[in-house]
């Protein structure tokens, strides 16, 4: 039987979180008799605009009279399957009352969006959004959570059923491959602007590293230099195309994080990333971090200056050390973060709440 699914994502392509947690599924979908309608409430141009400080009004009212559309038309499908929320920054009952009831509903969380509403400095925000998240998972027949934070706050919310699936890649697309020895070692990092501060945490370990005389560099995929500023690093720019080739140049991936609500919600994209080309990791144990790194197995977490310190030096100074728990990262990408693992429960999910 044809499965009609309406995906309501936040983002288009370049949105790193809808590419991941949805767009790559579809494939997999198709092949099994999903007839998938894709609609992104925020086009490229809303995306690239948000990192160069001037987001399109316009394409964003335009965005929200699109998005009205589609949720009049739920009941046409067999299925919606939406990215944390249909209508950001609107009422739950404005959301929730234009929304068929009885269309079953799947809500997906890859980050605590609900912190953007109740840990908000406005009190007016708090007081008429704070518990609007909430009342998403509750409508929703499942909320699928990336981690055990977000599943969590589904729990706490009342939700009727909590699913975990972590963010993953498809490991087909993910090579691992030798990085020359002729060149110096290679400390990495790839996001946004949206996330390159958190390398602030790290600048003073990144300074003392690079000025004890190892020959080393410091590469920044996707970043801006506004948190870099006085520091050599070698500035690259990110593509959907280009960014495992990116990664595959690195020796130590690094993922800096400081411990507060947003971060401890994150589902460690970076370090998956890093771990399926193979790459040895240094992370800031926060939230998902802590899982996903076994200290001394596939990487190191590092809670201070002084460990971040001693983590990359280990690394820096023992290639043997880094093929091992690159090894060990790719094996546990390969196991439990990867596209082919988790597809199949993603189908199974979207299937059981069909209503016949």
């Amino acid at each position: 039987m044809m499965m009609r699914v309406l995906l309501l994502t936040r983002y288009s392509s370049l949105g790193a979180s809808s590419r991941v947690r949805f767009y790559q599924y579809l494939p997999y979908l198709e092949s099994h008799g999903y007839e998938v309608t894709v609609a992104p409430l925020l086009g490229n141009d809303y995306v690239r605009g948000l990192y160069q400080g001037n987001i399109p009004l316009l394409s964003v009212l335009r965005a929200y009279i699109t998005r009205l559309g589609f949720m009049l038309r739920a009941h046409k499908f067999d299925v919606v399957w939406v990215e944390y929320e249909m209508l950001p920054w609107m009422p739950a009952w404005f959301e929730t009352g234009l929304f068929p009831a009885n269309v079953p509903l799947v809500a997906d969380y890859d980050d605590a969006i609900f912190h953007r509403y109740d840990l908000h400095p406005l009190p007016v925000v708090r007081r008429l959004l704070g518990s609007k998240i909430d009342s998403v998972m509750r409508r929703a027949d499942v909320v699928i959570a990336g981690n055990d934070y977000l599943g969590d706050r589904a729990r706490d919310a009342g939700a009727k059923r909590i699913e975990l699936i972590p963010t993953i890649v498809d490991t087909s697309r993910y090579a691992v491959a030798g990085t020359p020895t002729d060149r110096p070692i290679t400390i990495g990092w790839i996001g946004s602007p949206a996330t390159d501060h958190y390398l602030s945490l790290v600048l003073p370990a990144l300074q003392n590293i690079t000025a004890s005389g190892r020959d080393i560099r410091v590469t920044a995929v996707g970043a801006s230099t506004a948190h870099l500023a006085g520091f050599p690093a070698e500035i690259r720019a990110w593509t959907e195309d280009t960014e495992v080739a990116e990664i595959q140049q690195f020796d130590i991936g690094i993922m800096p994080l400081p411990d507060e609500s947003w971060e401890r919600g994150k589902c460690g994209y970076k370090l998956i990333q890093y771990m399926a080309c193979g790459k040895p990791v240094v992370a800031s144990p926060v939230g998902v971090n802590a899982v996903l790194v076994h200290h001394g197995v596939n990487g190191f977490l590092a809670r201070n200056e002084r460990e971040w310190i001693q983590a990359l030096e280990l690394l820096c100074d023992d290639a043997g050390l880094r093929q091992r728990m690159g090894r060990s990262g790719r094996e546990q990408v390969e196991q439990a973060y990867s596209l082919d693992v988790t597809a199949p429960k993603l189908e199974k999910i979207l299937r059981s709440v069909v209503r016949i």
